[in-house]
């Protein structure tokens, strides 16, 4: 500021203009007792010739007081600025170190997530090598199975052998012995009378009947046999030990019955109290895939497709191995899990069981029928999409 100061005297007011500028950031004006004590420090050391400027007339006054108010206003503003910039760049600082530290938790996040993620997958992997080395394990069970099945029937067919080459050779013991007593007898053959003919007749063959329509060659013994035995062991599954069940009679009491009368609602239409008559069945045996089957079928009926879905799939798992002889029932149940999967509009997954039956049946023409609408419902809902 250039050299302006004023001093309160007796409640009035002196300007004083100084005779060199002085420093504004380090001078000082302290307020007390009626009276301004000013602290001036000099801008530039140097030795004044005197305190203020003598012969300085209003007008200049006035210009130097003008002066001096604007750059007043000027280091003002400057240090509004300063201040204000300051501000910004403490605001920019904490933003970017919350930033920082919300992406340091976003990847911690992250990490987790990939972890567990990875962690799943090893665990997926881990079940299906599991799976794989069961259904490997059940592979060779089979296998062996069969090679000691065919260990078996080469063993008869070698007995077979055996005593069919035994009887050959007795005949033809019996044959030269014939011919070494015929000079003996020969005469006395001479002398009998010729033997009539042979009655004429026939002979009935009954051959044992093969459970499976299937050829030979193109038939899988063993699990063929495991369906066999899983049928039987499924007959014997029978829990008679419920007590709402003491009432009931001995007919009653019987899956195969129940079953049968579930049919006769079923086909009345009456497919709650079916449901009943399977659920009472089903309690008695529940390994039976029929009961499952039909069950299904009254629930889709009744639009409880989540149930129906709930036994198709229960009826698939129970109708393993896949055999010529329960391929009708697969069948059933991958036509009726897929109805249900189409009517709550998952279209893809209806179309998927049927077209596994149409691996068991190619030929069925209402099957392929419903899966090409199946095909254009999907295709319709891509181009809509």
């Amino acid at each position: 500021m250039r050299q302006r100061c004023g001093r309160v005297l007796h409640g009035k007011l002196f300007e004083v203009f100084l005779y060199a500028p002085i420093d504004d950031e380090n001078s000082k004006a302290k307020i007390g007792n009626d009276a301004i004590a000013f602290t001036l420090y000099k801008k530039e050391v140097a030795m004044w010739e005197t305190l203020s400027v003598s012969g300085v007339d209003k007008e200049m006054m006035q210009r130097i007081r003008e002066k001096s108010i604007l750059q007043a206003q000027e280091r003002a503003k400057e240090a509004a600025e300063a201040k204000a910039a300051a501000r910004r760049e403490d605001q920019k600082y904490a933003l970017n170190v919350m930033m920082k530290i919300e992406e340091e938790e976003r990847k911690k996040i992250e990490d987790m997530k990939e972890n567990e993620r990875l962690k799943a997958t090893k665990e997926l992997e881990a079940w299906k090598e599991c799976q794989r080395k069961a259904e490997e394990q059940k592979r060779i069970q089979r296998e062996e199975k069969f090679c000691e099945q065919g260990k078996q029937t080469e063993e008869e067919r070698n007995k077979l052998k055996h005593k069919s080459l035994t009887r050959i050779a007795a005949s033809r013991n019996l044959a030269a012995k014939g011919r070494n007593s015929e000079n003996i007898f020969l005469e006395k053959l001479k002398q009998d009378s010729i033997p009539a003919p042979r009655s004429v007749g026939s002979i009935k063959i009954n051959f044992t009947p093969r459970v499976f329509p299937t050829a030979l060659r193109e038939s899988q013994v063993a699990e063929e046999e495991e369906w066999l035995h899983k049928q039987a062991e499924a007959r014997r599954a029978l829990n008679t030990d419920i007590p709402e069940l003491s009432d009931l009679k001995e007919e009653e009491k019987n899956p195969e019955w129940l079953k049968d009368k579930g049919n006769k609602l079923f086909a009345k239409e009456n497919y709650l109290a079916a449901i009943n008559a399977y659920n009472l069945a089903i309690r008695l045996n529940n390994k039976i895939p029929l009961l499952y089957l039909n069950r299904a079928a009254c629930h889709l009926k009744l639009k409880n497709l989540h149930k129906a879905i709930e036994d198709s799939s229960k009826a698939l798992e129970l109708l393993t191995p896949p055999v010529a002889d329960n391929a009708n029932g697969r069948m059933k149940a991958y036509i009726r899990r897929g109805t249900a999967f189409c009517q709550l509009e998952l279209y893809i997954e209806g179309l998927q069981d049927y077209e596994a039956a149409l691996k068991i049946d190619p030929s069925n023409k209402i099957v392929q029928n419903d899966a090409e609408k199946i095909r254009k419902i999907i295709q319709g809902t891509e181009l809509k999409s």
